[in-house]
């Protein structure tokens, strides 16, 4: 199974694509980085390019699922609608390639990667390191969280227990 982990943002979203054996349920990381986009770019243009980053990581990979971080609403709303808005482009475009989108918080992501929820995001990143082989020396920590998210799924796909009532699905 390819599951794609998506940490969406409107300047800097995170991703990263894992391959789960379906026996040994080894993950070994595809393909992990960010898109990023400038400050002085309108927001239409960011989304462009979160549609169309997405598209080439269809286009790249067999991709089974995708699990995407779910928005941590603060106090200040814009940010809020500006999360969404990313967080809206990555779902057009999966849902467009019939792509099933599941959804966990940021806590869940890092208790599945590190034990806790409350970790750190450098804690989570060096555990991805150690469990994905990769060396994350020169990977901004929003690629380290999307791989998180899609770990996060692939332990809830493969504990028979709970994958048949996975629901978290969006």
């Amino acid at each position: 199974m390819i599951i794609l982990g998506l940490d969406p943002a409107i300047r800097t979203s995170g991703y990263g694509v894992i391959e789960v054996d379906d026996v040994t349920r080894e993950m070994k990381i595809l393909d992990c980085g960010v898109i990023l986009n400038k400050n002085s770019m309108p927001h239409s243009e960011c989304l462009r390019r979160i549609a169309g980053g997405v598209a080439e990581l269809i286009a790249a990979y067999k991709i089974d699922a995708a699990a995407i971080e779910e928005p941590f609403v603060g106090r200040n709303s814009k940010t809020a609608i500006i999360l969404g808005m990313a967080r809206g482009a990555f779902m057009a475009k999966l849902a467009e390639n019939n792509i099933p989108i599941y959804s966990y918080s940021a806590k869940s992501a890092k208790k599945a990667a590190v034990g806790s929820g409350s970790a750190e995001k450098n804690q989570v990143a060096l555990m991805m390191a150690a469990m994905l082989q990769i060396d994350i020396e020169n990977i901004l920590l929003d690629s380290t969280d999307a791989l998180a998210i899609a770990m996060c799924h692939a332990q809830k796909v493969s504990n028979k227990e709970t994958a048949e009532f996975l629901t978290h699905r969006i």
